[in-house]
């Protein structure tokens, strides 16, 4: 079977550099899609601003008008905390022999020991680990050990396993946050070229995160 991506997150509102590293991940590693998965309660950070029924419209309309990114539901049918580990476990049930493969940012893998079983999950999914060039991981670590120990040496061994590896990848990773993109919609200021059109116009119409219509 094609390897399937997974990339979570609060999506809160999802921007442009959410967008690009999924893309870039499914086009290096060959996946055949990417699951984008919205948090209900993210376990390492505030709640969430917009309620996960505004988040998932708000990424539905961004993925409009192709099929690779798909919105995946299941964390915010779910409820409570949204721990990773519960999301591939229910993946996996559903695609038993699927390679998985879950998206991270260096900063979500250099935070890998906190997360909830974490031991657990590169038994269920690859991880796809998108960097900035230059980017390098502490030899003496146990995570460095771990990549060590699971990396890939290419996008081609993901397809070969269902989970157990580790692939590195460079990416365009732009320097947007949901909080600036946030913070400029209360200063009000428009957050365009950071987010797509489709869900500025969202934004614009149910005046959303402290936007105020301008007479």
């Amino acid at each position: 079977m094609s390897a399937i991506g997974v990339f979570g997150g609060t999506f809160d509102p999802v921007h442009l550099g959410h967008l690009r590293v999924a893309w870039e991940c499914m086009e290096q590693a060959g996946l055949q899609r990417v699951h984008m998965i919205p948090a209900a309660t993210p376990p390492h950070r505030r709640e969430p601003v917009a309620d996960g029924v505004t988040r998932a419209a708000l990424l539905r309309a961004a993925l409009a008008g192709q099929d690779r990114l798909v919105l995946d539901e299941r964390e915010l049918r779910r409820g409570g905390v949204s721990y990773m580990v519960d999301t591939l476990l229910d993946l996996r049930a559903e695609l038993p022999r699927a390679p998985l493969c879950l998206i991270l940012g260096t900063d979500a893998f250099l935070g890998l020991e906190r997360w909830h079983q974490w031991e657990r999950i590169p038994e269920l999914a690859h991880l796809v680990v998108a960097h900035r060039p230059g980017w390098t991981l502490n030899g003496a670590s146990r995570l460095a050990q771990l990549l060590d120990e699971r990396r890939a040496p290419g996008p081609e061994a993901l397809h070969d396993a269902p989970a157990g590896r580790i692939l590195t990848l460079e990416v365009t990773q732009l320097d947007i946050s949901a909080s600036r993109i946030r913070r400029l919609i209360r200063q009000g200021r428009e957050p365009r070229y950071l987010i797509p059109e489709r869900v500025w116009n969202l934004i614009e119409r149910h005046g959303l995160y402290g936007h105020r219509k301008t007479a």
